[in-house]
């Protein structure tokens, strides 16, 4: 079986207040003597941390890797007189302060007003693969498909004091950097290479780190790492997709193994799609990846689910996956979520208070 891990960004908030709060270094350097080993690391900006689970074959190994990294991050953060919120962009006014970093410094000095304004949290989905070149095909054959991952993610509609009509503004804002968003179809080790490269050569990414492609190759890990979604505050959406990320891998090395070409979508239908996806979320329509045309966003769910079934199936996640999709369809998403909070309490700071409280509700 693949080993899928995920990686959370987390804001640090005031308690009370709801404000985020610049604390990054001091809360990782408390994670730190915590627990050995980096359980929490520091982020872009100093209102944020980032977690990373272990790489795990079962649902429940990673979901109770995903709480315990969240209590040692609340238990740093609480240090500090701040708490944790796994929301994807902060509703309140801010200008974020930049992790006193080399690397960082540079970012802000190149890319100017959008590294100055980014402070969003995303998820970040690996799944394990045997080779670069298996990698690179499962990438050109999942991409079609992600849009409706941010879809069922959505978790961040408030963003400097405003509803902004978006399930996911994150994806708005994270899409202004030029490395950002959908790729074109790799088509073998050598394209993945060449794209990056070209990346590098123009400036729009300084190094390796600033790949920001919905889905990519981990520098790191031998992994496929998917990027498009938001975090998540409930820690069962978060495991749903990756559940749904390792299902949409192993179908696609299936794929692959019985010689079936990838979707040859463009970018524009794909940034169409994934416009879409972070404005309506599951609440509206959303582009089929075979036909490029609009249909009802549970339509194309129930696609997704049927296609990955026999893979969700032989990892024992199929029933886990249907329970946790019906009680989103049932509830709603995280943005739902945040929006309802507001309409009832007429107050963002509640929004954020909300949040902190489900962060930790395991």
């Amino acid at each position: 079986m693949r080993s899928v891990g995920v990686e959370e960004e987390l804001l640090l908030v005031d308690s009370d207040s709801g404000t985020a709060m610049p604390l990054g270094v001091q809360v990782v350097d408390r994670a730190t003597s915590l627990r050995p080993g980096q359980p929490v690391e520091h982020e872009f900006k100093q209102e944020q941390v980032e977690t990373a689970s272990s790489p795990c074959a079962e649902l429940a190994e990673l979901r109770a890797d995903l709480a315990e990294r969240r209590a040692i991050a609340r238990q740093s953060a609480r240090a500090h007189g701040v708490d944790i919120a796994a929301i994807a962009t902060n509703p309140g006014k801010l200008r974020p302060h930049a992790t006193p970093d080399e690397r960082y410094r540079r970012m802000v000095a190149e890319f100017g007003l959008l590294a100055r304004e980014q402070l969003t949290c995303g998820q970040h989905i690996h799944v394990s693969v045997d080779s670069r070149a298996e990698g690179v095909a499962v990438l050109d054959r999942i991409r079609s498909w992600l849009p409706v991952l941010l879809a069922l993610s959505v978790n961040s509609p408030f963003w400097q004091q405003q509803d902004t009509g978006y399930g996911s503004f994150r994806n708005v804002l994270w899409g202004r950097w030029p490395s950002a968003g959908p790729t074109e179809l790799f088509g073998d080790e050598a394209g993945y290479d060449a794209a990056v490269q070209d990346h590098l050569d123009s400036g729009a990414a300084l190094d390796d780190g600033m790949i920001y492609f919905d889905a990519r190759l981990s520098a790191n890990y031998p992994t496929v790492e998917i990027r498009v979604a938001d975090v998540c505050t409930d820690i069962r959406d978060a495991v749903l997709l990756a559940a749904l990320a390792r299902g949409l891998v192993d179908t696609a090395q299936r794929q692959v193994a019985d010689g079936e070409p990838p979707a040859r979508a463009g970018v524009p239908q794909l940034r169409a799609a994934t416009w879409r996806a972070a404005r309506w979320g599951i609440g509206g329509n959303l582009v089929h990846p075979s036909t490029g045309k609009q249909q009802p966003a549970w339509v194309v769910v129930e696609e997704l689910l049927g296609r990955i079934t026999p893979s969700l199936r032989a990892s024992g996640d199929l029933a886990e996956v249907e329970a946790d999709l019906g009680r989103i369809r049932q509830a709603g998403t995280g943005a739902d979520r945040q929006r309802a909070v507001y309409a009832d309490a007429g107050d963002l700071d509640a929004v954020v208070a909300d949040a902190v409280r489900r962060t930790h509700a395991y």
